[in-house]
């Protein structure tokens, strides 16, 4: 028997998927091979350095940002070897939005998308009837103490890079000045606006905890960015249905720039069983499997096949059609080799800013410091 571990993280569609496709995969090699998974919160999901699984783990579910340290230091098996050449070009060819592209940097391509997302908004649907178009009505939704956000640290940055990606040009990674001084000044305004009528649970809340109370409780009705879920658009899964839809547009260049999200398969470079989990690999992240067992057993499909598929439409309550103008334009955050440091501080800065009276200028100079010295690594 040949054994491999992997690593996901902790939540139905991270986790169920996985189990699912690697006991097919098992079946299909006469079960002399098995996948065992273990399974991490969202948050280590987000932080938890690669360099800390690749002596345990074969198989890893990760961010896209860790790929620039992976790199760095040798860390994965890259996908572009020829013996998969062509599945490869067809999965760019299948990605939604830039969910492939994503996990491709020095030139070669380090995990396959398994699930694609990006913040887009969530409501309930039998509870509000009109929409939020601009930020002023969203202003006064959110003084009826109806609107929740999450904003814990790494979800608060994601918020601020949704936002300014929208309201003016968007942000070059390999900048090292950072971000428009006077725009990321008036971004964090706005989030401030919007926050000093939230319940202070939302800075410490993730888009689990929000899609939850959201789909379980009748308190709340609207959140504005947050990564979707396409398990609570199934009927069934909670006591409510939510409904995911495009962000709000700020300034007339439509529902552009949220921050990319999402989870790619990667294989560590230390694995003993580099060839099946290259096959396991490949499999689940194609058409086929992506639309069957991946989706069946809870899985956020990253392949396009999958978003366009009616059946799969109808019974998430047309979560993929809905946002899927948010994630074709979604943004590709930082890569580099440093910048896992600059995304946990930033987060806490922002997060702070909100419930203080720091002084915003202040914050934005502390971030463009903080940003150029990220890549001195």
């Amino acid at each position: 028997m040949i054994r491999l571990k992997g690593m996901t993280w902790d939540h139905s569609r991270g986790y169920d998927p996985m189990i699912a496709t690697s006991k097919v995969f098992a079946e299909r090699h006469n079960n002399e091979v098995s996948i065992e998974w273990d399974k991490r919160s969202l948050q280590a999901f987000a932080d938890r350095p690669i360099e800390q699984m690749v002596e345990e783990y074969d198989l890893m579910v990760i961010d896209y940002p860790h790929v620039g340290e992976a790199s760095a230091k040798g860390l994965l098996q890259n996908f572009d070897i020829e013996k998969y050449n062509n599945e490869l070009e067809l999965l760019q060819k299948q990605s939604v939005g830039l969910s492939h592209q994503s996990y491709n940097i020095d030139g070669h391509q380090w995990a396959l998308a398994l699930d694609a997302a990006t913040q887009v908004s969530c409501f309930r649907s039998d509870l509000i009837k009109s929409l939020p178009i601009s930020w002023e009505a969203l202003f006064k939704l959110s003084q009826n103490k109806r609107v929740i956000w999450p904003l814990k640290p790494v979800h608060a940055i994601s918020s601020f890079y949704s936002i300014y990606n929208n309201i003016t040009e968007e942000f070059e990674p390999n900048d090292k000045n950072f971000i428009q001084r006077d725009s990321g000044i008036k971004v964090l305004q706005m989030m401030k606006q919007i926050s000093q009528y939230l319940p202070s649970e939302c800075f410490d809340m993730d888009p689990i905890k929000t899609a939850e109370i959201l789909s379980e409780h009748n308190d709340f009705y609207y959140s504005p960015y947050t990564y979707g879920f396409s398990n609570y658009s199934r009927t069934g899964y909670r006591k409510n249905l939510l409904t995911y839809e495009n962000v709000i547009d700020l300034s007339g260049k439509g529902p552009y720039g949220t921050h990319l999200g999402g989870t790619g398969i990667a294989i560590s470079n230390k694995s003993k069983n580099k060839d099946l989990a290259l096959e396991y690999s490949y499999w689940i992240a194609g058409s086929e499997c992506q639309q069957t067992i991946f989706y069946t057993n809870g899985g956020q499909p990253g392949n396009s096949d999958a978003w366009e598929n009616t059946t799969i439409n109808s019974e998430t309550n047309n979560f993929f059609k809905n946002t899927r103008i948010t994630l074709d334009q979604a943004w590709v955050r930082p890569r580099h080799n440093g910048y896992m440091k600059f995304q946990d501080e930033s987060g806490n800065i922002i997060n702070e800013y909100l419930q203080s009276n720091v002084n915003e200028i202040n914050v934005i100079d502390k971030l463009k410091l903080m940003y150029a010295e990220s890549f001195k690594e």
